[in-house]
């Protein structure tokens, strides 16, 4: 039958067509009876934030949008249809369209561990890698989670916040740093600190950067992680990326806070009363009662004022992008006088070409500090005044009273100028070129410039050096210049089941740094102050010095990834490193690492277990990493100097300084190495339990120390030498945990725990001989001339206190102690805790941070000195030290070495999030309240003492200046 022609012929209807018409009719009528409606809606995570740039479908169909800046969608749907929410790296969530929804409809991803682990990117040093690829212990901290508050050093936002991370704020002056030590110290000698590294320049001051330009910091643990960066990567790495434009409209930002900070600890000394009282009662006739009732250390105290403001914009588009921010902060301290204004600003941009194969990436930023050093004999001298001296006489002038280390601390601290200055530039010019699909070559040119000015004047009518030396002036000035090309060739590659990624570059670093100083004395005017020294009139050797010196870093580095079926993963570096500063037979370095990992989460045996153990995989690296910080340029080299010795030059009849060996040559200087091993285990339960657990054993060779050498053959009686051995080994673990997530409440917290151990191995060998190291002097307390605290000893960790055991008192009062001196504490935490937690309701968050150390000891000579019954009538005591029973003089014993764990209450903060959205795509104001609490048994004013250096680690000695309690209010804008 033709089918055609019995459809088509003439006189039949025309069948076919007419099912086809009817067809199309009843679709047609269909879709007009099927009601659309117009939603509305705004998408955020799991913490509240908006989320631009998620997708919303309408399930089935092609009809569908993505959100804007903050997070806002509009869509026509059908009624009772399904849209489709999803985000990269969140869990999609399915919407039905009923009539019961109404707009804006709320929703709120959660996070999709595996899958976001699929997508954000780790900096690893010289590129980035997928957090699912890592098989090294790195650690991240998104700018959001840092520490919050009046943060006067960059140091200080990590505090708590990465498991073996420490960082010690073992001061409450704005001025004063912080040190950071990551799995404990490596070297005597050289630096402890980590290397930082700022948007892939390495050896940056952290302080060059703002808190509020950060974006994320991500910390090499390991050295299977730090051996890409050689022979500066043994105390770990810090990489920080700041904040660019965004693919955004422009977004303005404005942040700001005032506070008011006050002491949260004193000394309790007697007070006048109290003093008063004593000497009635033991009936001092001698005591002289001034008629005054000082508080001295409230007098060196004032409730203090801070104050912050940033403002940042932030715009980008496809090909292009741009942010600049301008900082100010003013922090008052709470000793007079003291206190840190700092202006700071930065920008960055970056530039697309040749369809986006081509970017460019400049960045400049720069801060000034400006701060009044303090005089920190002060301290001292307030707790020796009898509380009856008053601070003014009479006549208005500064009381004084003769006796040792007896000078009125306000007049020390009142008749003084003491102005400093820092500027800080760092600027860098990257360039990144995609070709061949696979390839992409970096070049990075950086400069990082630091200047620092010191000016200091004490007028002819100030006590101590004033008095003495008829004014005293002193101006000095330094600079640091570093110069860095970095430039690497990547290689990645994904082929069915293989990614494939490989990287080696080249590194060209120069420092150089020179600086001068000048003092005089002897001024018959005042007025000039330090900006004319040549009024001062006495001259002496050594009133005027500068210096220079320059060093250059050459290095060739490569890495290998390779990742399986995103199941096994394998990572090699090696790194060669060549420095001037070592002998000329060690001029060169190799450092190599290799690192594995499998993700046993994603075999087949566990997928039983994948609704509630959604991530677990298994790391382990080795590494060699170096340490060639804080080693001098010259140090290998035979140096002359000016000695004491003089020679007559007959030429000009005439006796000349003569110059003369000060450092003897050691071609064979070179630095110090750290082997280590790493064992982690990462994992994550339903979702919402995140957690690491890491076991390192890091073991250093060839540590620096200045030994003393025979004389002759040697012209010099020490040299600098690799002769050491050190070890670190511990444990670390860290959860983040989602506790709660609801519509209108969430719970959050984290936690990180880390333990140490160190031991040093080995001191001697068979050229260079020491039994011990004495450290941590006491010389200059009262009776303790030529005295050490502590020893670096074989089978001890550095910072071990060495003395005899507090055995009890006698009937009078005297100590009785153990005859033989052995270990009665040491420096060193046994663990050291992070705790956070946030909370939100509804439009209100609250939230509480805080760290702790536990297992550390200090010696608090302070007390050591001042519980000295002696002291009194003439000195001061502490009201505790009538009821010890002590009668001794000052003996350094164990009674002193005190338990110095602690645990404090680093901030709370409550917010609350402003539903204004017609100017402001947030409006936030919030209350924040810091060092709210410390939990100890520590008698001393603070028990988070500086640990770092050989000097004094550890010793609370007259120089503890009060850490603030900090109460501020703050606010928070984003306009649209």
């Amino acid at each position: 039958m033709n089918i055609k022609n019995k459809f088509t012929r003439p006189g039949n209807k025309p069948v076919l067509g007419s099912l086809l018409v009817l067809c199309i009719l009843f679709f047609t009528v269909g879709m007009n009876a099927q009601e659309m409606r117009e939603i509305s809606g705004i998408v955020h995570d799991n913490s509240g934030q908006p989320l631009p740039g998620a997708t919303i479908i309408e399930t089935g169909t092609s009809n569908g949008t993505t959100t804007d800046f903050d997070g806002h969608f509009d869509l026509k749907v059908a009624e009772g249809s399904t849209i489709d929410v999803s985000y990269v790296g969140f869990l999609t969530q399915n919407i039905k369209i009923t009539e019961s929804i109404t707009s804006p409809i709320i929703i709120n991803l959660e996070v999709n561990s595996q899958a976001l682990d699929e997508v954000v990117l780790v900096a690893v040093g010289y590129g980035t890698m997928r957090k699912s690829d890592l098989t090294g212990a790195i650690s991240s901290v998104s700018g959001d989670e840092l520490v919050k508050g009046v943060i006067s050093s960059t140091e200080q936002v990590l505090q708590g916040k990465v498991a073996g991370l420490t960082v010690v704020q073992g001061s409450g002056d704005p001025s004063s740093g912080a040190t950071m030590r990551l799995r404990g110290g490596t070297s005597l000698t050289a630096s402890n600190n980590p290397l930082v590294v700022v948007d892939g320049i390495p050896g940056v001051d952290i302080n060059a950067v703002q808190p509020s330009d950060i974006k994320s910091v991500d910390v090499l643990k390991d050295a299977s992680a730090a051996a890409i960066y050689g022979s500066r990567g043994a105390n770990g790495v810090i990489i920080i990326t700041t904040k660019s434009g965004e693919l955004s409209g422009l977004a303005v930002n404005y942040s700001g806070y005032s506070g008011v900070s006050f002491s949260s600890n004193n000394i309790d000394m007697l007070s006048a009363n109290q003093w008063r009282n004593y000497v009635r009662e033991n009936n001092l006739s001698q005591a002289i009662d001034y008629g005054g009732d000082t508080n001295w250390q409230k007098e060196l105290e004032q409730t203090a004022f801070t104050q912050s403001h940033t403002i940042s914009l932030s715009t980008g588009k496809e090909f292009s992008g741009l942010r600049a921010s301008v900082s100010y902060l003013n922090n008052e301290g709470i000793v007079k006088t003291t206190g840190l204004e700092r202006l700071a600003a930065s920008v960055s941009t970056y530039q697309y070409a040749l369809d986006k194969d081509l970017k460019f990436d400049i960045g400049l930023t720069t801060n000034m500090d400006k701060w009044h050093p303090l005089d920190y004999r002060i301290f001292e001298r307030a707790y020796n005044l009898n509380p009856t001296i008053p601070v003014y006489t009479a006549n208005g002038e500064f009381s004084q009273v003769g006796g040792t280390l007896y000078e009125n601390p306000v007049e020390i601290m009142t008749n003084r100028s003491a102005d400093d200055k820092r500027k800080r530039l760092l600027g860098y010019l990257k360039t990144e070129y995609n070709f061949l699909n696979d390839f992409k070559a970096v070049v990075n040119l950086s400069l990082e410039h630091n200047a620092h000015t010191g000016n200091t004047y004490k007028p002819s009518y100030a006590i101590m050096e004033g008095r003495t030396e008829g004014g005293y002036a002193n101006k000095s000035y330094d600079e640091y210049t570093t110069s860095q090309l970095e430039t690497y060739l990547n290689y990645d590659k994904t082929f069915n089941n293989h990614k494939i990624n490989a990287m080696a570059g080249y590194s060209f670093l120069e420092n150089e740094y020179e600086g001068f100083g000048a003092q005089r004395s002897g001024f018959e005017t005042d007025l000039f102050e330090y900006n004319n020294l040549g009024a001062g009139q006495d001259y002496r050797l050594g009133d005027v010095y500068s210096f220079k010196g320059k060093s250059r870093l050459i290095s060739f580095f490569a890495r290998a990834n390779y990742s399986f079926d995103s199941r096994y993963m394998f990572t090699a570096t090696i790194r060669k490193d060549g420095s001037s500063r070592f002998g000329e037979n060690n001029k060169w370095g190799t450092f190599p690492s290799a690192s594995a990992a499998w993700q046993i989460s994603n075999e087949d045996f566990m997928s039983e277990s994948a609704d509630w153990l959604t991530n677990l995989k298994l790391r382990a690296g080795y590494g060699i990493t170096g340490n060639q910080e804080g080693i001098g340029e010259y140090k290998s080299l035979s140096i002359l100097g000016v000695g004491r010795d003089s020679y007559y030059d007959p030429d000009t009849d005439a006796w000349k300084v003569a110059y003369s060996p000060v450092q003897n040559p050691n071609p064979d200087l070179k630095w110090e190495s750290t082997e280590q091993i790493n064992i982690g285990v990462d994992f994550s339960l339903f979702n919402r339990v995140y957690g690491s657990i890491d076991w390192y054993r890091k073991y250093t060779n060839d540590l620096l120390y200045t030994y003393e050498v025979p004389q002759p053959p040697y012209l010099v009686g020490t040299m600098l030498a690799n002769v050491g051995e050190l070890s670190n080994k511990g444990i670390e673990f860290s959860l983040d945990a989602d506790i709660i997530e609801g519509d209108n409440f969430s719970w959050n917290t984290n936690l990180n725990l880390s333990s140490n151990k160190q031991k040093i191995e080995k001191l001697s060998n068979q050229v260079y001989e020491t039994d011990i190291i004495y450290s941590g002097s006491l010389h200059g307390l009262s009776g303790m001339s030529n005295q050490f605290s502590q020893v670096i000893r074989e089978g001890y960790p550095v910072g071990t206190f060495w003395g005899r055991e507090f055995l009890g008192l006698d009937e009078n009062g005297e100590f009785i102690l153990g005859e033989e001196e052995t270990a009665i504490g040491d420096v060193q935490p046994s663990l050291n805790v992070g705790l956070g937690m946030n909370f939100t309701y509804y439009d209100f968050d609250f939230s509480f941070t805080g760290y702790g150390s536990f297992g550390q000891e200090v010696l608090n000579a302070t007390n050591m000195m001042l519980y000295d019954q002696n002291r009194l009538p003439a000195y001061n005591v502490p009201d505790e030290s009538l009821s010890s029973g002590i009668t001794s003089t000052p003996t350094y014993s164990s009674y002193w070495v005190e338990d110095a764990s602690f645990f404090r209450l680093q901030t709370v903060t409550l917010g609350y999030n402003v539903p204004v959205k017609e100017m402001f795509s947030n409006l936030r104001i919030y209350l924040l309240g810091e060092n709210l609490a410390v939990f100890t048994d520590y008698s001393g004013v603070d028990p988070e003492v500086a640990t770092s250096g050989l000097a004094s680690p550890g010793i609370d000695r007259f120089n503890i200046y009060p850490k603030p309690t900090t109460i501020s209010l703050g606010l928070n804008i984003s306009l649209k």
